[in-house]
């Protein structure tokens, strides 16, 4: 199944932890990455007296079902000694699941297609790099981001290998 993630981070070295997550889901036999963003420097959203984030986002293909995949990026995310303290808090990584195929559902602990993406430049900006034309709520992810926020937010690497030397 092609699911979407979103990852972001403000503390010690992000571009760093996202792109070992990266490596690390791709080095699995359940995952394998197929497209990755531009690495983007991003102002903070909703606490906003914080560090600049720099966000990212992949495509990747899975046999893991979605509660799964969630579960291996949250272990990923304990790894690097990710701390919930505060929402929208600093953090060293953070590891959405955006979309999971053309699944639409509301659950506790996950909810498809993350029920605030369409909302945020920094993860909308990111994901048209590759993805553009995915429908998500009735809409493709480039007519999304034409309706949102994106002041601020910049290119920090052109590069859609970022991931593969950071």
């Amino acid at each position: 199944m092609r699911a979407t993630l979103g990852l972001g981070g403000n503390l010690d070295n992000p571009v760093h932890a996202m792109a070992l997550a990266l490596r690390t889901l791709d080095a699995r036999a359940d995952c394998q990455v197929i497209s990755v963003s531009r690495l983007y420097r991003t102002p903070p959203w909703g606490k906003t007296d914080q560090s600049f984030f720099y966000n990212s986002c992949a495509a990747i293909d899975t046999t893991l079902a979605p509660e799964t995949l969630l579960d291996v990026c949250l272990d990923i995310e304990r790894q690097m000694k990710r701390v919930r303290i505060e929402r929208w808090g600093p953090r060293t990584i953070d590891i959405d699941v955006l979309t999971y195929g053309d699944l639409e559902r509301i659950e506790s602990l996950l909810t498809i297609p993350h029920p605030r993406m369409t909302e945020r430049g920094f993860v909308l900006m990111p994901l048209a790099d590759f993805a553009a034309d995915l429908v998500v709520k009735g809409r493709t992810i480039g007519n999304w981001l034409e309706s949102v926020d994106v002041e601020g937010i910049e290119i920090a690497n052109e590069s859609r290998d970022w991931w593969r030397t950071a």
